[in-house]
């Protein structure tokens, strides 16, 4: 069987774009590589890409050059993490706080990692977990 090297993209489905785009960029700070009025892709690290769709805007294929985009969609709240360094779980818990963002948890795990558990603006689940959550990271 061909490997699997990873991850690439996580998708998630907001209704208000221009909502989701503010807190993705001042809260978390994540830069734009492209967008328009359906979505935003974010560099979400090496090799990982987090887009925003706006709710409903992807059910029709989306016809490019290259090829035909498939539709798409979800609801609901989802869960992600986003890994972060060792040892920035309190300057992010401080920078989080001072966002007006609540905390909902925060779990020391047995392999040394720490994750904090907080919310979007459309009820998604986001995890900032340092190095020890898993096996491989």
């Amino acid at each position: 069987m061909p490997p699997i090297t990873g991850v690439l993209e996580t998708g998630l489905y907001v209704d208000d774009l221009a909502r989701a785009r503010d807190f993705y960029e001042r809260v978390l700070g994540l830069e734009p590589m492209v967008a328009d009025t359906r979505f935003c892709a974010y560099n979400a690290g090496p090799a990982s890409v987090l887009l925003l769709f706006t709710r409903g805007g992807t059910l029709e294929p989306v016809e490019l050059d290259g090829g035909t985009i498939p539709p798409h969609d979800g609801h609901g709240p989802l869960h992600y993490a986003l890994a972060i360094p060792a040892g920035s779980v309190e300057a992010w818990q401080a920078h989080l706080t001072g966002q007006g963002v609540t905390i909902e948890s925060r779990v020391d795990w047995g392999g040394g990692g720490i994750s904090l558990y907080f919310r979007d603006p459309d009820a998604n689940l986001v995890e900032l977990a340092t190095p020890g959550l898993w096996l491989n990271y």
